[in-house]
This record gives structure tokens, sequence and C-alpha cells, in this order.
């Protein structure tokens, strides 16, 4: 596995001035921004010339230092319902009477038992249980709901990041983890509900294999044995996705999953 560059590969002064398809640049709110898919997330709808609002538990990344990211970023704790409702005042502060063409709750934790082991369903406490749902599930419900007004003005899109681990049991995702993903699918399915009506859409997203530097032990012989295409995902190939998601191009696409995983699934 190579080693991520210290560089951020995107000309971000070139892009600066990019617009959207239709004249005016459009806005996205990305959650768990500081790595792995979240960075990918960020750095693809800003090659698309899009405004991105990142929220993350730690500080902007100073992988990929434009300008404009570090007063475009909120550090907020996820975990904490007073952070969320904190965070969701400052992006509305941000956004002011303008709309929000995108919310991806990609932000998500989970938790291991000793060694990193999987901590499955009779190990995990109640107290672990309510701190990744927090995160998981009810953080996206909260932050959809808490800026619906603006993605409505946009007729814009939510897209929640699930997992594979929401519908099968997985060899290193736990029962808390699991269970926070598989109801946030459920999530999904009834936020399309709700807000179609609005021309709001919700999909949501199942990552499988993603080569990111947090990889557990034996993710190369599941790769082996479980995914047809025989080898790992990167995550841009999950962040163009996402963005297909809050584009023009998928404006019929409602209230489904797509699982990514090079066919894992089946």
């Amino acid at each position: 596995m190579t080693e991520p560059s210290s560089v951020c590969p995107v000309d971000h002064k070139a892009l600066a001035a990019a617009k959207a398809d239709d004249g005016l640049q459009k806005v996205v709110a990305v959650t768990g921004a500081s790595r792995g898919i979240g960075h990918a997330i960020v750095k693809t709808f800003h090659e698309h010339g899009w405004e991105v609002l990142t929220l993350a538990r730690t500080p902007f990344s100073t992988v990929c230092p434009w300008a404009e990211g570090i007063v475009k970023h909120i550090e907020a704790d996820l975990s904490d319902e007073v952070a969320v409702k904190d965070s969701i005042v400052r992006l509305q502060e941000r956004l002011g009477d303008r709309p929000l063409h995108a919310l991806v709750n990609n932000a998500g934790i989970s938790p291991k038992g000793e060694d990193g082991a999987r901590l499955g369903a009779t190990k995990t406490t109640a107290e672990v249980l309510n701190q990744v749902m927090m995160v998981n599930l009810i953080a996206p419900m909260l932050l959809t709901n808490g800026l619906i007004d603006h993605i409505k003005m946009a007729k814009g899109a939510v897209v929640n990041v699930s997992s594979i681990a929401g519908f099968r049991i997985h060899p290193f995702a736990g029962a808390a983890y699991a269970t926070s993903k598989a109801a946030l699918s459920a999530l999904t399915r009834e936020l399309a509900y709700d807000l179609g009506e609005s021309g709001v859409r919700v999909n949501s997203v199942a990552p499988g294999e993603i080569e990111t530097s947090i990889l557990s032990p034996g993710t190369e012989e599941i790769v082996e044995r479980q995914v047809p295409m025989k080898r790992m995902g990167s995550p841009e190939e999950v962040a163009e996705v996402v963005h297909f998601l809050c584009s023009d191009a998928s404006s019929y696409v409602n209230g489904t999953e797509i699982h990514i995983n090079g066919g894992q699934h089946i």
C-alpha cells in the first residue's frame, strides 16, 4: 500500500473561480471531512466547482490547504448533541439566505474490542451503543432537519454514507456500527419519502472494502475471497458516486442505496 501524499494534488487556485453548470456556485456541507472517504468527497466537489463547507472533530486538514478551506471549516464533536446543534447554527449563519445544494453525512465511528478485535453484540455496552448511534444516525438526522429549509431552497440532495456492514455480517465492523448503518439506510428511505414532494432527494451509498489509512489487518484476504473484482476500492471512487447523487444527473434518483464494493454484496 502506498503512503498518502502530503501535498494535495488539486490545483485549488485554478478551481477557485469555477462555477456549477447553472452559472451559480453550488454549496455542499460534508461531515467527517478530514480524512479517507470524507477528504476525497471534499476534493471531488471542489474539483467540480462547488463551495465546500466542512465539519469534523479535528481541525481543518493541512493536507489540502486551499485558502478558503480553513474559514469554511467547523470543528464539531458529533457524538455530543449540543455540539451538533451548535454546528447547525454555525452552518446556518454561514449560509445566510443562500440555499444548500447538498448535505453529505459521511462521519462515522466504529468502536473495537481489545487489540482491535470485532466488538460483538454481547460485548457492546449501552454507553458505546449510544455514542455510535449519536454519530452515525442521530447526527445525520439532526443535521438534515436543521438545514432542511436551506436544502429545500435548492431542491437539493442529501447523501448518507452507510456501509456493507449495514446489511451483512462483517468480520471487522462490530454490532454497534452495523446496527447504526442499517438504521441509517432506513432513515434514508424515511427522509426520501417525507421530502420527495418538496423536490429534495435523499439517497445513500454503502461502501465495501475501501483503501484508506485505517484498514484492518486481513482486509486483503476478504478482498480475495469475496470481491469479484479482486481489488479494493479507492476513496475517490466513492466520492464520484456521492457527487453523482448530488448532481442534476441523478435528478430522478430518490430513496435508493448504491453499493460501492466491486460486487462484494452479491
